[in-house]
C-alpha cells in the first residue's frame, strides 16, 4: 500500500542571523547553526520560523526553514 503525500514532513531550521551577516560573528568557528525537526504541512502552510540557540553567534536566534 503506498502512501501519497505525508502529512508530517522533515524540515532544515537555519539560523537568519550567520546567512544574514555573510560572516560569522565569532572568527575562530566555521559554519551555520542548523536544527532537524518535523512541521505538520496542515497547520503549518507557511514557512516554519523558531527562536533557537545558535552555537556560532552565542544566543537566541530565529531560525528559518530552508529547502533541503
Amino acid at each position: 500500500m503506498a502512501k501519497g503525500k505525508d502529512v508530517r514532513v522533515t524540515v532544515i531550521l537555519e539560523c537568519t542571523g550567520c546567512v544574514r551577516n555573510g560572516v560569522n560573528v565569532n572568527k575562530a568557528s566555521t559554519g551555520i547553526s542548523r536544527y532537524i525537526t518535523q512541521k505538520n504541512r496542515h497547520n503549518t502552510p507557511n514557512r516554519l520560523e523558531l527562536r533557537k540557540f545558535c552555537s556560532y553567534c552565542y544566543k537566541h536566534t530565529i531560525h528559518g526553514e530552508i529547502k533541503k
